[in-house]
C-alpha cells in the first residue's frame, strides 16, 4: 500500500502533555523564530521539553548523584531515572523556564539529565541552572563535576537511556554532532524531540538555508519521518504525522479496494 503523510499541529495552552508509560513528554516552552523586519534579523528561542519517567517520585531531590562505577551504560541509565530536560532555551528565557518547571512541581535540582540537541545559544543557554545534573550536549556526556565519558554514539548506534527512550545522532543543522531524543510508548505513539533538525511544521522550503550540512540533515529528517508519530521541532508548534492511503488498490478481478487511512490517535485532554 502506498501512503502519504500529512502533518497536524498539536496545540496546548501553557504546555503540551503527552502521557506515556514508562515516559511522559511535556513541552514546557514552545520555541519560536520571528523576523524583526531589520535586515535579516530574527528573534528566536528554542523549544524546551521535559521527559518524565512514570516511576519517578515527585518529592524534592536532595540525593547525591550515584557514584560512577566505570560503566558508561550504567551512568546513562542512572542519569535517566529522574526528570530529563531536552534543551534549556536561551538565557533570556531563564525565568520562563523556572516557572514552567515549577508548574510541573519541579525545581532545577530535581532534573537528573539535560540533553542539549546542539550547541546554539537558544538551545543550551540555561545549562548553569543544572549543576547537579548529568549533561549530554551534542555528543559530549559528562557527570556532575565535569567527568566526561566516552559512549560511542553514532548514526547507526543510538544511546539507550531506558526502555523506549533513546538519543539518536541526527547531524545536519549544527554540523555533525546534533542529537534528537526518541520516546516510544506515549498516548500518541513515538515522540521525537528533534532540536532544529525540524525548525517547524512546514519548514520544507526554509531549513536548508540554516543548515551547516544539508545532505546530512536531509538524511536525519528522513530517518525521523520514518519513525515519528509526533515531532517537537526547535522553533514551532509540535506536530503529528498522519499517515493515510494514497490511492485505492486494484484487486485481481479489476474491482477497486478502497483502503482506509490509519485511525488517528486521540489527543488526551
Amino acid at each position: 500500500m502506498n501512503s502519504l503523510e500529512r502533518t497536524e499541529p498539536l496545540r496546548g495552552e501553557a504546555s503540551l502533555l503527552v502521557p506515556g508509560d514508562p515516559y511522559s513528554v511535556v513541552v514546557l516552552l514552545q520555541g519560536y523564530a520571528e523576523p524583526e523586519g531589520i535586515a535579516d534579523a530574527v528573534r528566536a528561542d528554542g523549544s524546551v521539553t521535559l521527559v518524565l519517567p512514570q516511576a519517578w517520585g515527585r518529592t524534592p531531590s536532595s540525593r547525591e548523584p550515584p557514584p560512577w562505577a566505570g560503566e558508561v551504560k550504567t551512568a546513562l541509565e542512572e542519569a535517566a531515572r529522574g526528570p530529563i530536560l531536552v534543551d534549556t532555551g536561551g538565557p533570556w528565557a531563564r525565568e520562563a523556564l523556572l516557572g514552567a518547571l515549577a508548574g510541573q512541581g519541579l525545581a532545577p535540582e530535581d532534573v537528573t539529565l539535560v540533553v542539549g540537541t546542539h550547541g546554539h545559544s537558544d538551545h543550551i543557554g540555561n545549562l548553569g541552572l543544572f549543576p547537579g545534573a548529568a549533561l549530554l550536549v551534542s555528543h559530549d556526556f559528562c557527570l556532575p563535576g565535569g567527568l566526561y565519558l566516552p559512549h560511542g554514539l553514532g548514526e547507526e548506534q543510538p544511546l539507550r537511556l531506558g526502555p523506549g527512550l533513546e538519543v539518536w545522532a541526527t547531524p545536519g543543522h549544527g554540523g555533525q554532532r546534533d542529537v534528537s531524543v526518541v520516546v516510544t510508548g506515549t498516548a500518541l505513539g513515538t515522540v521525537v524531540v528533534a532540536g532544529d533538525v525540524f525548525e517547524s511544521d512546514g519548514d520544507e522550503n526554509s531549513w536548508q538555508a540554516l543548515s551547516e550540512d544539508p545532505v546530512a540533515q536531509e538524511r536525519s529528517r528522513k530517518k525521523i519521518l520514518s519513525t515519528a508519530d509526533v515531532i517537537v521541532p526547535g522553533h514551532g508548534v509540535p506536530f503529528r504525522l498522519v499517515r493515510e492511503a494514497s490511492q485505492p488498490e486494484t484487486l485481481e478481478n479489476g474491482q477497486l479496494d478502497t483502503v482506509a487511512g490509519e485511525k488517528e490517535p486521540t489527543v488526551p485532554p
